[in-house]
């Protein structure tokens, strides 16, 4: 049975059943998301976010527009879970403000020396120690600055946006996804292996850490770099 199908076979029952039927939507979106966000993101508050979300959905959706059901509550059930996540980001702004200067430390070391900017000469160019450096990337992860997923727009597989009819607005899309695939092919090894077993992998901090035989808190400094190596590279898209 298609989507539209079995939507259209329980739209005579109550709210409670149609909530009840597409909570494991929920659960797994939420699970999936899990792993991408910060320790601090409890999975109850995805689940109760989604909820939302599935709600709004189940009101919302029209079968005459053609997508199934579960692929309209998909985008607003993820959308929920993000916007709770950003209303619930605490993080100080010298944060956001100390991750940025990195992404600018990182891009003019890169464009005199011409190679990957090493921690020390990112450090150097800071005016901090390296151990005042490391201080910053660990803060640097806890907060949602800049991830993958959110580049690449397509993190659970459910399209946030509907597809355009612009093609400039479809080249500029596949220019981007180009760039970020170069610039995460050109990342130091260590730092493309971090990021491909979080991102792809899904492997989490402390099992990565066991892979590379390195300590968690380890992992994140380089899992952070990695991610503002490739906001200095990919800047120009980003400020656009």
């Amino acid at each position: 049975m298609s989507g539209v199908a079995m939507y259209a076979s329980v739209q005579r029952g109550s709210l409670d059943d149609h909530i009840m039927l597409h909570m494991p939507l929920v659960k797994r979106i939420a699970y999936h998301l899990l792993t991408k966000l910060p320790d601090s993101v409890l999975l109850d508050d995805l689940i109760q976010s989604g909820a939302l979300g599935l709600i709004e959905a189940i009101k919302h959706y029209d079968a005459a527009q053609g997508a199934s059901f579960e692929t309209y509550a998909g985008i607003r059930i993820r959308g929920a879970m993000l916007d709770e996540v950003r209303r619930l980001d605490w993080t100080p702004r010298s944060v956001h403000k100390k991750a940025r200067l990195v992404s600018a430390a990182i891009r003019e070391v890169e464009s005199k020396v011409g190679r990957d900017a090493t921690a020390s000469e990112i450090a150097k160019n800071l005016g901090v120690s390296v151990e005042e450096y490391g201080h910053i990337l660990q803060d640097s992860l806890n907060c949602r600055l800049f991830s993958v997923e959110e580049l690449s727009q397509d993190g659970d597989g459910y399209e946030m946006t509907e597809a355009s009819d612009d093609p400039v607005e479809q080249l500029s899309k596949s220019g981007f996804e180009k760039a970020l695939a170069d610039a995460v092919a050109s990342l130091p090894e260590r730092e493309r292996l971090v990021v491909s077993l979080y991102y792809n992998d899904e492997l989490n901090l402390r099992e990565i850490g066991d892979v590379l035989n390195i300590s968690e808190s380890r992992v994140s400094q380089i899992n952070s770099q990695a991610m503002l190596r490739l906001r200095a590279r990919l800047g120009d898209w980003l400020d656009e």
